[in-house]
């Protein structure tokens, strides 16, 4: 099956600690809690079962042994083996993210020499919003970022844009668009917050608002983080049922929202993508740390979902581990899955081209690939 991963982070390039290494094998950026070990997890067995035979081990390597192979083999080619063990054709690269674990992470070009694959970007709204603010005033921050977006998906020639409202102010957020008044408002309060803090962090919920409804008219789809991540969000306020008002809003425009990650709310996700023409889902980040409950997962998504509406992902970050286990929970669920088909008397054929829909075609499709 060929894959398209449609959500995902580049990579570290150089080697790490192992306490760092283990920081990434879990959302929390927290330190574990005394006597154990993210390894010990979902996602830590995963990368023991399907990463060590790209580097010459048997499954099931202890933690050091495993990194005691990957030192070996040195930074630069353990990570070539296992991004083109990933085997993906096309990844959509979220370039709002530039570390991992205190790590610089690889440049675009950088990422496509070692993985063999294409490699297209991804916007980070509230990233350019934040690089645009300095020296702006309330009456000039709209028309200053609304430049900078717009030059960054031209200049950059992203096939989408990507906000993290859902860590900035939750997705219970007003649907309309705010009126300009409203926003230089907004725009004189986060700047002065900005000044008394020294940060530029962007959280106020009118300007993020601007933000989406700016992304609305650039036309390019619109991929939303909703369900878990890391503590910086509230659960609960990442539901993407909480986004159904500004899907209505949206819908006139044509625009394409892709919710992503979408656990533990993926059915609230397939039942958005089935009621809304312009809205899709994926389960990227979900399906790797649900471990054995990865199958059950995709196959909740697929009750609702449309099979043209869900696309593959695995929303990797710092660690070229994540893409290989990333494919592996993708390909072991929809293995299951079809076959679960094939049971019901559904011919192979049929099966075959639905899960190249949701593995490639739909991505293709949507972003112009």
């Amino acid at each position: 099956m060929r894959l398209i991963d449609q959500h995902c982070h580049s990579v570290v390039h150089d080697d790490l600690p192992d306490p760092a290494f283990a920081s990434l094998l879990t959302e929390s950026d927290r330190p574990p809690a005394d006597g154990t070990s993210p390894w010990d997890s979902s996602l830590g067995l995963a990368v023991r079962r399907w990463c060590p035979p790209l580097l010459d081990l048997d499954p099931y390597p202890s933690p050091g042994d495993y990194l005691d192979r990957r030192r070996e083999l040195g930074p630069a080619e353990s990570t070539r083996r296992l991004l083109r063990g990933a085997g993906l054709e096309t990844c959509c690269i979220d370039t709002g993210l530039d570390t991992a674990a205190g790590a610089a992470l690889l440049s675009l070009d950088g990422f496509a020499t070692a993985s063999g694959s294409a490699v297209r970007e991804v916007v980070r709204l509230e990233q350019i919003a934040e690089q645009a603010s300095p020296g702006s005033s309330a009456a000039t921050w709209a028309g200053q970022v609304d430049a900078a977006l717009a030059a960054a998906v031209r200049d950059r020639r992203a096939v989408a844009v990507k906000s993290v409202l859902a860590y900035r102010h939750g997705l219970d957020i007003t649907a309309t668009r705010p009126a300009p008044a409203e926003v230089a408002n907004a725009a004189s309060e986060y700047l002065s917050a900005a000044e008394r803090h020294g940060s530029l962090r962007l959280d106020h919920p009118v300007l993020l608002r601007h933000l989406l409804w700016t992304a609305v008219d650039l036309g390019l789809p619109i991929q939303l983080h909703t369900g878990f991540g890391d503590p910086d969000l509230t659960l609960h306020r990442a539901d993407p049922s909480l986004l159904t008002d500004f899907v209505r809003a949206v819908e006139p425009h044509g625009v394409p929202l892709v919710l992503l990650h979408c656990y533990p709310y993926h059915r609230q996700a397939a039942w958005l993508a089935q009621s809304f023409p312009h809205v899709y889902c994926d389960l990227g980040l979900t399906l790797g740390h649900t471990g054995l409950g990865a199958r059950p997962v995709l196959a909740e998504t697929l009750e609702l979902a449309p099979y043209g509406k869900v696309l593959f992902s695995t929303d990797a970050f710092g660690l070229p581990e994540l893409y290989v286990v990333g494919v592996a929970a993708f390909r072991d669920a929809v293995a299951a899955w079809t076959a679960a088909l094939h049971a019901t008397g559904c011919p192979a054929p049929d099966s075959d081209r639905l899960a190249a829909l949701i593995g490639a075609d739909n991505s293709r499709r949507l972003y112009g690939l």
